[in-house]
């Protein structure tokens, strides 16, 4: 078994982000998971990230906050232990419209 502490966790850049700080948990370099790596996101009022997609699916978790998640079909807001799964290569963007941090899991395989 391998644990992550939270004041252990390593920052890394997330392309295409702006006002979001991101911590490695498990896998790349943080763990020897291959599966599948997990982050841990906050992101300050009005961060987020660009309109992109990924070639795999990717879960997000809200531990704390809200966050709005926008995709083809229109906006939808997440708030604490909501979460959602965007399927491969589905386009979305991620604000924080709130005047208060939001902090969200990220479970994604390689």
């Amino acid at each position: 078994m391998h644990v992550t502490r939270l004041d252990a966790a390593k920052s890394y850049e997330a392309k295409r982000h702006h006002a979001m700080h991101a911590l490695r948990l498990h896998g790349h370099e943080a763990s020897d998971c291959k599966d599948f790596w997990v982050g841990l996101s906050t992101f300050l009022p009005g961060g987020g990230a660009e309109w992109a997609a990924a070639p795999s699916a990717k879960v997000y978790v809200v531990i704390d906050g809200e966050i709005t998640i926008t995709t083809e079909d229109g906006d939808t807001t997440l708030g604490p232990l909501d979460s959602c799964c965007l399927m491969p290569n589905e386009q979305r963007s991620v604000e924080n419209r709130t005047n208060r941090p939001t902090t969200m899991l990220v479970v994604s395989p390689y």
